[in-house]
């Protein structure tokens, strides 16, 4: 591989080398250099690092996660920017997974079960002769299909010494994949999965009270992350916030209420948007609600996950209200790159691929 300029870490001092073509979290990865990301598409913004010196451009997909704004700040997707020359990056390193492996291995469907009317859940188990994968709570892995396609799916439980994976799939009316799991994937049968990925992970060098915010299926890595703390005996706060259109869609709300019962740090917020089909729970947007019950932010952690629309209104709206920047840990969820850059150039409409 040809090796043509070098990105430096301000912070660390670290360096590695960039190809040709090579996206700078490539790049990143390829070295053992942990840094943030969730979507690999340039949509969610977790990747953002500050350009010091040097010059990037975006060949593959254009940085839709910047505003006008955050560009004139000198603000860069690493998973999109090309580097045009050596670069100098002030950007946040994840060390907590560092020394995690990325790598394919085979596994078995060993439970599938209807959590709600459009969400599946399914349990994972490694294939004979397979190793278990080593992975952190609220990392995500990767189906692979044919032809390179790839649907990324959050784990939604922590890790298990047996290596059982559990997935929530939510299924999308005329979406190939999701349709298939739901009417044709079956107890017994085999998937060729990649992981862990992202960095959606527990932060433990902090004292600070923690607030989750998921949105619909985003609740599943929170669950993976609560789950975690929860087992270590953390005596630090947990404001728990799930957010969806109906009651209904709140799958595993008599979990988070027991937790909210048998842990006496953590508490549940259940927020509806629908307020028709609300059940008499709290009606409203759950980044709204996070922000009338805790008007101060700035000594808090916040982690957030679920659909773009959700990340996008709290995301600002959570830093206006004292929230340290890099206090704030989110996980969008996003189309696949290859969905994405289809949609991009025209080719095909997001319900070709779901």
């Amino acid at each position: 591989m040809h090796l043509v300029f070098t990105v430096t870490l301000k912070s660390t001092g670290r360096q590695f080398p960039v190809a040709a073509g090579e996206t700078v979290l490539e790049a990143a990865q390829r070295a053992g250099v942990a840094l943030p990301y969730s979507c690999r598409a340039g949509v969610c913004g977790s990747c953002k690092a500050t350009l010091l010196d040097g010059r990037c451009e975006y060949p593959r997909n254009p940085p839709l996660a910047l505003n006008a704004s955050a560009l004139a700040q000198h603000a860069v997707l690493l998973c999109q920017a090309v580097a045009a020359s050596d670069l100098l990056l002030e950007a946040r390193e994840v060390a907590s997974v560092e020394d995690i492996a990325r790598r394919q291995l085979g596994v078995v469907v060993v439970d599938k079960w209807r959590l709600t009317p459009d969400v599946i859940g399914l349990r994972l188990r490694p294939d004979r002769g397979e190793r278990r994968l080593r992975r952190l709570p609220g990392q995500y892995l990767d189906v692979l299909l044919e032809n390179g396609r790839r649907r990324p799916f959050s784990i939604a439980n922590r890790p298990q010494p047996d290596g059982t994976i559990e997935l929530h799939v939510r299924h999308v009316a005329g979406g190939g994949f999701t349709s298939w799991v739901d009417d044709v994937l079956k107890v017994g049968d085999r998937l060729r999965i990649e992981g862990p990925l992202g960095t959606f992970v527990p932060r433990e060098d902090s004292e600070r009270p923690m607030i989750f915010m998921a949105g619909g299926t985003g609740f599943a890595p929170v669950k993976a992350i609560v789950e975690h703390f929860i087992a270590l005996g953390t005596r630090r706060r947990m404001e728990l916030y799930w957010g969806a259109r109906s009651a209904a869609d709140l799958y595993l709300r008599a979990l988070a209420e027991h937790w909210a019962r048998d842990v006496p740090n953590l508490a549940f917020h259940a927020v509806v948007s629908d307020p028709e089909r609300a059940d008499g729970l709290r009606t409203g947007l759950v980044h709204e609600a996070v922000l009338e019950d805790q008007p101060d932010l700035s000594g808090h952690d916040l982690y957030m996950s679920g659909p773009p629309a959700m990340i996008d209104a709290g995301h600002q709206l959570f830093l206006d209200a004292g929230l340290p920047e890099e206090r704030l840990y989110y996980d969008s969820f996003e189309y696949a790159p290859d969905v994405l850059a289809a949609i991009i150039a025209g080719r095909a409409g997001i319900h070709d691929f779901l």
